[in-house]
């Protein structure tokens, strides 16, 4: 069965690009897909964007009373959402229009199988039983702020911080996987858990789908566009691939991966909303009513 999809976009003062983002994740071909926007407590005019398509019956538009940056904003949209798989789009991604589609098959597809000619025990699970994929990647490309393009089909980037020993004629530093617009099955998040708190929150999140063994099927094909703009957190200066929180963050990644390799465990990360409030949700009914009575505590309104 093809799952249902939410698209969580979490976003801070970035209503300039937000609306083609809303947009291009609401024509996706796949019909039982919502989309979740979880304003970071944005000071621009995302909120009267987000206003725009209050009535619109798949969207949601999360509002939060403060910023606490990205990987909290996803772990807001994890915990609301209602439906099978979750992908994650950023606010300057222009996904092709069958991304998701394509993606969910791919999830839904019950007739995939553990071939005897892999050793899949290593992964624990036996030979010629049914396997539930955990995540769909895509390939992707990347408009550079000075107009380059740049086509991102590299799946060994998946395994970089594994094995460095293997990337020597890789390509380009930075040509990766995009693992951010995975589609996910819910089940991932229940094992998992959610988002580090760290601005590589992404690469953390693929190192622990790779130690906890999930699968993780790559469609071989371009079906994102992602447009880097100065202001976005891989351009900035404070937050770089050279700025001294990245270099922290991607240590603690390196660590996690070290202490992994010397024991062999993954240890979840929970998803700690308590100092997390929402100012507004335009659509509760879409959902989960728990989680979003939990988080908000509401201190002012859902609307």
């Amino acid at each position: 069965m093809t799952p249902s999809v939410t698209i969580i976009i979490p976003t801070y003062n970035r209503a300039h690009m937000l609306p083609q983002a809303i947009e291009a994740a609401l024509g996706q071909s796949h019909a039982q897909t919502t989309v979740m926007v979880v304003d970071d407590g944005s000071q621009d005019e995302t909120g009267a964007i987000l206003s725009r398509y209050a009535d619109h019956p798949r969207f949601v538009g999360v509002s939060l009373a403060g910023n606490v940056g990205t990987a909290q904003a996803k772990n807001v949209g994890i915990a609301l959402s209602t439906t099978d798989a979750i992908t994650f789009h950023d606010s300057d991604d222009l996904p092709h229009r069958d991304k998701v589609m394509r993606q969910a098959r791919v999830l839904g597809n019950e007739t995939i199988g553990a071939h005897p000619s892999l050793n899949w025990r290593l992964s624990g699970r036996e030979p010629e039983t049914p396997i539930q994929v955990g995540g769909v990647l895509t390939h992707h490309e990347l408009i550079l702020p000075d107009g380059e393009r740049v086509e991102i089909r590299r799946s060994l980037s998946l395994v970089d911080d594994f094995f460095p020993n293997l990337q020597m004629a890789a390509g380009v530093p930075g040509d990766w996987t995009h693992v951010n617009s995975g589609l996910f099955h819910r089940s991932v998040f229940d094992r998992l858990g959610g988002f580090l708190d760290c601005i590589e929150e992404d690469r953390e999140f693929r190192n622990r789908l790779i130690m906890a063994g999930e699968v993780l099927w790559v469609i071989p094909e371009i079906l994102l566009t992602k447009i880097e703009s100065p202001d976005g957190l891989t351009q900035a200066g404070a937050t770089d691939y050279d700025s001294p929180r990245r270099v922290a963050d991607r240590q603690r990644v390196w660590d996690a991966v070290g202490r992994w390799f010397a024991t062999r465990k993954v240890d979840p990360v929970p998803i700690d909303l308590s100092g997390v409030r929402i100012r507004s949700c335009t659509r509760p009914d879409l959902c989960n009513r728990q989680s979003l009575a939990r988080v908000t505590a509401l201190r002012d309104r859902v609307a």
